[in-house]
């Protein structure tokens, strides 16, 4: 057989290709991105990894680097140092979790962490210092500045010195330093904390992955390439590199040549021969397009099991060349039945149309087109924290399976929920019945419909009712009702219900009590209108309180008399008064509840934290709840558990966390998988060095012994532990209760965890160690007797506890107690036994449960209940409803759950222990993959499962979502997603350059055009390649194109608001810098969501207002997601991460500037502030930006930055102003920025690069040329400082003939903007003139429909009418239909006519050959190069034939090029190292001093 196959592909080869054809070398194309900053050793990247999965780890793992011998730095290769440093994790992590932190590594996840130590580093000065490690002393509070994200050293709580060493763990210099700071801080003397720095690192930038690169297919119906001939800068990385892994038309070189060394030579010509018939496209006809998408479905059902993934990937990402190949495949019908069937199910279920892509990780949805591969690791390491914890205490794989299929998702995340079916709740709305929703649906499907993030969705059902429980006479009370009303009034599909918690004492009435007074108004003005003009009242009453203070008597009377001036006001507020009713059944219902600390507000009874109950949190914590709760009724619905015929109230209120009263809402659980170390005896000193977690583990597996009924069997369902001091009466009653509901139940059983007030080295502890000694001496049922009913009398209890009486004075109850006596013997080993164990559940209680001594807290199957405060009862009826509310949530799944499993695998189920653990663990690792293999979610999708498969091991399904039918190629694009599974080494041991894109096997006659696709918050540029890469023709390259990206950025976004008002600042700018440079960047913040982006990177950052008349006239008042140290007073970011970071900001304007605008017309009003401005010279600047021509323009490709540099010089040719140009920096080539600052020297002009991260709430584009029309309108009112009054966008392919400050001192009559209207003098191309007839005809209504390629901006208008913001909602709302807005950047301003006025600009302000007609050229000013539909010739030709001033502009520019090249060679020449050609620090949008606006 071997033979054989020798022999034909002997054949093969002679038949298929010759010898001079091999010596052709495949093009490829390659890409790589790069962080700003060096790479980052490895090892910190793992300590990082730890820390994020448990603080002791990392010090464990610092104490065994620092051990090694010889030290980490000094082994021999890196990859030694790497298998050394994953040997040393390896001993602390499961093997599960190491193959995820050889993924993390391989993202380098953790490099902005530790490249923001060693900017903190930075800011310090210690690089000045010179030193490898240094500590940073810093002593007194107002000194200290210590980050959320810091380590410190466990128990080092001295808060007067803070140590922090700076250096690089498995360095000698950072191991010297913490064998001396170690020691002080276990004794507590200093508060020891850990930042790397990493003194001398190498000039080699970090290489990022978890991105994708694009190739799109571009049309060549208008040629826009370049004819320049581009060099090669001899960088290729690789780009010449076949990966002979890559499988070729069903040959595998790589394993052929391992079968067959001896025809190496040949296999190589006959794979290049491959390469090149296979990469060109051949045109498909209509009818083979059709089936594409199932016919990529049955080559990969074909395919082995496990190449499917492989075959997937394959097809979706080089699908242009892959559907010769699929045409020829055959789908059966029972393919399509099948595929059919699914997608109905889809459809129905999870509201999935053909072609959707969808990833579920152990069924949670992540959209594919946000979701980045960092934040989804971090889900399978939450994921996989589960399983390991399963594995670990002892759970067998079949039942860990049967866990984990359980559904726990129907019990709000296992809070809690009162049941609020009560007469007690005034509803002030109904949505099913009140006429004001009549137009929602009532179909509950509507759930499943997608929505806009954030979106409340309008069902006409009463899905979420809001109850608040409240004395409304409280001024803490007011915001929340003012909201409430509010909801009311803007329609929010939230019912609302009171329960009015005044004064329940019949002494009190509406004349000598305000809440008594307000529930009688209330319930007048109900009676009399309605529910809502009854809270209307009540806000009324509140808006005439101006100061911050409780309601009045007088208040509500006063109101009452004035809207309702015949109303009797003593039948309303007296004595006997018929509205005084409520007040009982509210006290009822708050007694049931057992609510306390009011008011309380309830989301379908799940109470609300009490942290939101306030003006600035409310709105957001309701809208919050709502968020969580929707995810609920989705699952209901989609498992038909909810249906249009179920009372939705009844359904909220049947499910199992619904109580009849309140518990503890704190989610607080032990870390149960620790190992028990030590001896068997109990070492107290020993037990303190554990671990928070080997802590639980010796409680719970060595020293906790157990109380439980006559009616106990194992295995118990709930086990709760005391934690009590049994000498105090609080901590008694607490044990008491414990364990009657125990005896009384049968189900539990009960631990002691003794908290004495004061040491037992300090006073006695007879009771507490009466407890000890019964439990140790006694069976469970006869110490559980003992402890009862000497609880029970609290005389003896009290006389035990204080030592005057003794066990001689409790009755024996039939019971021995002479093996109790002799262990109860002061001097006897046992007693000394439990004094130790009575000092260490003191010390557990204090570092693990965070109870202080003496304090009490329940913790019911890990779970943490406390501490409980001083006068909080936990009584035997909150274990009662603890208990059931346990087993209706999980303690009977569970147990049924392994039971079933014991019986069919003979699993011993026997044991409490796991039971317990098991509940503190909940909830492997199931993926579902539901995609269109043809899809751009499937070039994705592939790759990604596929890297979770190799390094996980974990069970994917693929279901295939085809479509039945296609009228068109499905794909246009080839893409590669860079991911690999873990870091590469050389064979010499060096780490490999990193990972990178390449597309090899590609088509070398087709325009591609090459996209970035990376995470949200990532700003990358091009920095280095002479190619065109929106415009790559491989057949005109002579090898391969290689680009390099960096990560410029990191973007910190945030959202603003007036505390007062609610509304955003509009025009607030915002500052963010550091100590050492105060304004790094700058933003505007605008009206839509009140959005702001900063750009950053790693590092701590102080975010400020600007200086000016932003913080002349506001002030920030709160933050939320910043790392604020607690005695800053600034407000301190922290960029740590590749993750976004998201901040909340409130501003509140000054009391002295409540009547200024930011955005307040300057001229319209001389006064005072310009008295102040000219007297400070802010005149002066402001006439300075007046005389100056800022001109806005954007290109991609080289031939559209040639056509720019020629734009730029016929602005300056023609004028004498100062001209600034402003370029959106997003889609610059490097060679054009390169170019910029020499042209700008020469010809004497201001540039800055403007850069603005397309938002991710905004609808995105997906096609370039799309994006770049969206950045010509969509944020002009945030790409330019406020400096800056006029703008006047230019096309790149335009010339100008005319001194550009004409258009600068236009009068646009009141209009944001002005805009040139199309000519209509050519009358041969009518038929083209698309806005004369039809849709544009009516909406235009007789006005002009106007180019986008020249328009003014008044941007202080533009900004004061909310331009930018009407422009960006109307591109949201019309921008969903793919069909709308053909021409983004001119329809939408011409759509937009009526709301935001154009002023159209003469007709002589732009003149284009394809729409004016010759006659009307010689009076253009400027002339646009507009492509023209009907002989579709190309930009180069039309420039040269209708420009004669266009080759001299061309020449000028090329020979000021050839100078510039020509200084680059000598320099190169000469030896010295060329600086890279990079725009000066003004091409950033920093708004330097000359930028600030007072």
């Amino acid at each position: 057989m071997k033979a054989n196959f020798v022999i034909l592909l002997c054949v093969l080869i002679n038949i298929y290709f010759s010898d001079a054809a091999s010596k052709q070398k495949s093009k490829s194309v390659t890409t790589f991105i790069d962080a700003k900053w060096e790479v980052t050793p490895l090892v910190l990247e793992v300590a990082e990894f730890l820390a994020d999965e448990n603080g002791n780890y990392l010090w464990e793992f610092i104490d065994a680097i620092s051990a090694l011998q010889p030290p980490l730095i000094d082994l021999s290769t890196e990859k030694a140092s790497y298998d050394k440093v994953l040997e040393v994790a390896g001993e602390l992590i499961p093997p599960s979790q190491l193959s995820v932190l050889k993924l993390a590594l391989s993202l380098h996840t953790y490099s902005p962490k530790v490249e923001m130590f060693a900017q903190m580093a930075s800011e310090r000065g210690l690089p000045s210092l010179g030193c490898p490690a240094a500590a940073d002393s810093l002593q007194g509070p107002q000194l200290v500045e210590s980050f959320g994200i810091d380590h410190h050293y466990p128990g080092s709580q001295n808060d007067s010195l803070v140590v922090v060493l700076y250096g690089e763990l498995g360095t000698p210099e950072f191991t010297a330093f913490h064998h001396v700071l170690k020691p002080k801080a276990s004794l507590g003397e200093l508060d020891y904390v850990v930042r790397h720095y990493v003194k001398e690192r190498p000039n080699k930038r970090v290489r990022l992955s978890g991105y994708g690169v694009e190739l799109q297919i571009k049309s060549t119906e208008y040629k826009v390439q370049d004819d320049t001939q581009v060099q090669s800068d001899g960088t290729s990385d690789g780009g010449e590199q076949q990966d002979e892994n890559e499988e070729i038309e069903g040959f595998h070189f790589n394993r052929l040549k391992t079968l067959y060394p001896d025809m190496k030579e040949n296999l190589d010509k006959f794979r290049q021969h491959l390469l090149e018939s296979s990469s060109e496209l051949a045109p498909l006809k209509v009818w083979e397009v059709q089936e594409l998408s199932l016919q990529a479905a049955a080559r990969i059902v074909s395919a082995p099991r496990e190449e499917a993934l492989k075959v997937l990937t394959t097809i979706a990402q080089n699908f242009p060349l892959q559907a010769r190949s699929l045409v020829r495949t055959q789908v059966s019908s029972e393919l399509k039945q099948e595929v059919k069937e699914n997608q109905e199910s889809f459809s129905a279920s999870l509201n999935l149309q053909p072609s959707d892509t969808a990833l579920f990780l152990n069924g949670m949805f992540f959209d594919l087109d946000v979701v980045d591969m960092i934040s989804l690791l971090e889900v399978v390491r939450q994921e996989l924290r589960v399983m390991e914890g399963l594995h670990k205490i002892g759970i067998s794989q079949s039942q860990m399976s049967s866990l984990l299929a359980l559904d726990f998702g129907g019990n709000n995340n296992g809070e809690y929920a009162i049941d609020i079916r009560d007469s007690a709740v005034i509803w002030i709305n109904d949505i099913e019945t009140d006429k004001q929703y009549r137009r929602w649906s009532e179909s509950l499907m509507e759930l499943l419909r997608p929505t806009f993030p954030g979106m409340l969705r309008s069902i006409r059902r009463n899905l979420y009712h809001l109850v608040i429980v409240a004395d409304p006479a409280k001024h803490q009370v007011k915001p929340i009702l003012k909201f409430a009303e509010s909801f009311y009034v803007h329609l929010a599909p939230l019912r609302i219900g009171l329960v009015f918690a005044v004064n329940p004492d019949s002494d009190a009435n509406g004349f000598n009590d305000a809440g008594v007074a307000l529930l009688n108004a209330f319930n007048y003005v109900s009676e009399l209108k309605d529910a809502y003009h009854g809270l209307s009242f009540l806000t009324d009453i509140y808006a005439q309180i101006k100061e911050e203070r409780d309601v009045t008597v007088k208040d509500v009377i006063n109101l009452m008399r004035t809207r309702y001036p015949s109303a009797s006001v003593d039948e309303i507020f007296g004595e006997d008064s018929e509205y005084d009713t409520g007040r009982k059944l509210a006290k009822d219902f708050i007694e049931r509840t057992g609510l306390r600390n009011l008011p309380q507000v309830l989301l379908n009874g799940i109470p609300l934290p009490e942290n939101v109950l306030n003006a600035d949190d409310f709105e957001e914590g309701v809208l919050s709840e709502i968020m969580a709760q929707t995810t609920v009724f989705q699952k209901a619905v989609y498992k038909a558990e909810l249906s249009d015929s179920d009372n939705t109230l009844d359904f909220i209120m049947n499910q199992p966390n619904v109580m009849p009263r309140v518990l503890n809402n704190d989610r607080v659980y032990l870390d149960v998988t620790g190992s028990i170390k030590g001896s068997g005896s109990v070492d107290v000193e020993a037990f303190k060095l554990l671990s928070p977690r080997d802590k639980t583990a010796v409680i719970l597996g060595r020293w906790m012994r157990y109380f439980h009924g006559p009616r106990s069997h194992p295995p118990h369902i709930l086990t709760h532990w005391v934690a009590a001091d049994l000498q105090e009466p609080s901590g008694r009653s607490l044990l008491l209760y414990a364990l009657q509901n125990m005896k009384g139940s049968g189900n539990s059983r009960v631990g002691l965890l003794l908290n004495p007030l004061v040491s037992p080295e300090q006073k006695a502890q007879p009771l507490n160690l009466l407890a000890l000694a019964s439990l140790r001496s006694l069976n469970p049922q006869a110490a559980s007797n003992l402890l009862i009913h000497i609880l029970e009398d609290e005389n003896l209890a009290s006389g035990l506890a204080d030592g005057s009486k003794t066990l001689k004075d409790v009755p024996e109850m039939g019971v021995d107690f002479s093996e109790l006596s002799e262990a109860l013997k002061a001097d006897g080993d046992a007693s000394k036994t439990d004094l130790e164990l009575l000092r260490a559940f003191r010390f557990y209680c204090q570092s693990v449960l965070s109870v202080p001594p003496g304090s009490r807290a329940v913790v019911t199957n890990g779970r943490v209940l406390g501490p409980l405060d001083t006068t909080e009862a936990f009584t035997l009826d909150d274990f009662s409803l603890l208990e059931r509310y346990s087993l209706r949530v999980y303690g009977d799944k569970i147990l049924q759950a392994l039971k079933a499993k014991a019986n069919d695998d003979d699993d011993d189920i026997d044991d409490s222990d796991i039971l317990m653990q098991a509940v503190a663990i909940l909830p492997a690792l199931d993926i579902v993959v539901i995609v269109d293999p043809v899809s751009r979610g499937a070039q994705k999708v592939g790759p990604i499962a596929s890297v979770l498969h190799e390094t996980l091991n974990c069970n994917i399904k693929l279901f295939l979502n085809c479509v039945e039918k296609s009228s068109d190629m499905p794909l246009k694009s080839f893409y590669r997603f860079v991911l690999e599974p873990e870091v590469q080494f050389t064979p010499e041991g060096r780490q490999s350059a990193g990972p990178l894109a390449r597309f090899t096997n590609m088509p070398t006659s087709v325009l591609l055009t090459q996209n970035m696709q990376v995470p949200e918050n990532w700003l990358v540029e091009s920095v280095r390649s002479p190619y065109d890469l929106d415009n790559i023709r491989l057949e005109d390259v002579d090898s391969g194109v290689h680009s390099e990206y960096e990560l410029e950025y990191l973007l910190l976004e945030g959202h603003c608001f007036e505390a007062n008002s609610g509304n955003p600042p509009r025009g607030l700018q915002i500052t963010l810098g550091t100590e050492s440079e105060p304004v790094r960047v700058d933003t505007i913040v605008m009206a839509n969501l009140g959005y702001f982006q900063l750009k950053a990177n790693p590092g701590a950052w102080i975010l400020r207002l600007r200086q000016g008349r932003s913080a002349d006239i506001f002030d920030i008042v709160s933050h939320d997601g910043s790392d604020t140290p607690a005695n800053s007073s600034d407000i301190k970011v922290v960029i740590s991460s590749f993750r976004s970071h998201v901040l909340k900001l409130r501003v509140g304007k000054k009391p002295d500037k409540q009547h200024l605008s930011l955005l307040s017309d300057d001229d319209a009003a001389p006064g005072l502030w310009n008295s102040i401005t000219s007297t400070f010279g802010g005149a002066k600047k402001d006439e300075e930006e007046e005389e100056r021509i800022n001109i806005f323009s954007l290109a991609s490709g080289h031939l559209y930055e040639r056509f720019l540099r020629i734009m730029m010089l016929s602005v300056l040719k023609h004028t004498t102003t100062p001209v600034k140009f402003w370029f959106l920096k997003n889609y610059l080539s490097p060679t054009f920025k390169d170019f910029l600052p020499h042209m700008a020297k020469e010809y004497g002009f201001e540039y800055e690069l403007v850069q603005y991260k397309w938002p991710r709430w905004l609808h995105q584009q997906t096609e370039k040329q799309r994006i770049i029309w969206g950045y010509k309108i969509l944020f002009l009112d945030v790409l330019f400082p406020l400096s800056v009054r006029k703008i006047i966008f230019v096309d790149a392919d335009q010339v100008v003939r005319a001194d550009m400050h004409e258009l600068v001192e236009l009068d646009l009559g009141g209009a944001p903007y002005g805009y040139t209207p199309f000519c209509d003098s050519r009358t041969e191309m009518d038929g083209f003139r698309f806005w004369k007839q039809g849709y544009w005809r009516n909406h235009l209504q007789g006005r002009r429909y106007h180019i986008s390629a020249l328009y003014v901006v008044d941007l202080r208008r533009f900004r004061r009418i909310a331009a930018g913001d009407r422009l960006r909602g109307q591109y949201q709302a019309l921008s969903q239909d793919p069909n709308s807005l053909s021409n983004l950047d001119q329809d939408l301003p011409n759509n937009m006519i009526h709301q935001v006025a154009i002023k159209s600009l003469p007709q002589e302000w732009l003149w284009c050959e394809t729409w004016c007609d010759d006659a009307s050229k010689k009076y253009a000013k400027t002339i646009d190069l507009c492509n023209n539909p009907l002989t579709k010739e190309a930009k180069l030709t039309a420039a040269m034939r209708i420009l004669p001033e266009w080759k001299d502009y061309d020449a000028e520019i090329k020979k000021l090029q050839q100078r510039v090249d020509h200084t680059h060679t000598e320099e190169g020449m000469e030896g010295q190292v060329p600086v890279p050609l990079q725009p000066s620090q003004a091409d950033v949008h920093t708004h330097s001093a000359s930028h600030s606006e007072l």
